[in-house]
């Protein structure tokens, strides 16, 4: 996704995640990205998204791709399990747009969530803390869109179906996806460029297989 916004000179990018070093190393000749230290399953994410945020005047576009997958059976799954999932896949993303708000007039909120949150869809035995808590970022975009539903910032949540990653190869090794993350990730980038014309608050499956 970074790669794809960077297309345009015009955009100045910050990506976060754990490994900057990886990101150096993956945007490296990229002027227009930054990229920053942030842990989701730690404590203080609004406090830490603010200095990282400080910086910039505004903010446009926000896309929440947090994922932590545990597949366990249900009986073996720990408190430990629950509270990271959720923490990092739901409770820092909330954070997150916390920290984001003040420096938003008229933006877009992506969330990334799964089909294994989306209601009504095939589910899978062992991932009862990862789709619970991507539901729950389902739930997280009607909230949100309702209390702002007056203003110019449109959140939307995309429930992504397979697409050839590290996450799908942990939770069904040896499948291959119909869709690349290359692929994917142009699909997010021009949804987070454009549909909040068009539309607010609505959870939408993306997605060609099952899983």
């Amino acid at each position: 996704m970074v790669k794809q916004f960077a297309k345009d000179s015009e955009n100045n990018i910050l990506a976060l995640s754990r490994n900057v070093e990886k990101m150096e190393n993956a945007f490296s000749g990229l002027n227009h990205v930054e990229s920053a230290f942030l842990d989701l399953n730690s404590n203080g994410i609004k406090s830490d998204c603010e200095k990282l945020f400080s910086k910039y005047q505004q903010i446009d576009i926000l896309i929440n791709n947090a994922g932590m997958l545990v597949n366990k059976p249900f009986v073996e799954l720990t408190h430990d399990d629950f509270e990271s999932s959720y923490k990092v896949n739901v409770i820092s993303v909330m954070e997150t747009v916390q920290a984001a708000l003040p420096k938003m007039t008229k933006a877009h909120i992506v969330n990334i969530s799964s089909m294994g949150g989306f209601q009504g869809s095939v589910k899978f035995p062992g991932l009862t803390a990862y789709s619970t808590s991507k539901a729950a970022l389902c739930s997280f975009t009607e909230l949100f869109s309702e209390e702002y539903k007056e203003s110019e910032i449109a959140m939307n949540c995309l429930c992504l179906g397979a697409a050839q990653t590290e996450m799908l190869q942990e939770a069904f090794p040896g499948y291959e996806a119909p869709v690349s993350s290359s692929e994917m990730a142009e699909f997010i980038v021009d949804f987070a460029m454009n549909a909040q014309r068009w539309i607010k608050g609505k959870i939408i499956p993306v997605s060609l297989s099952t899983p």
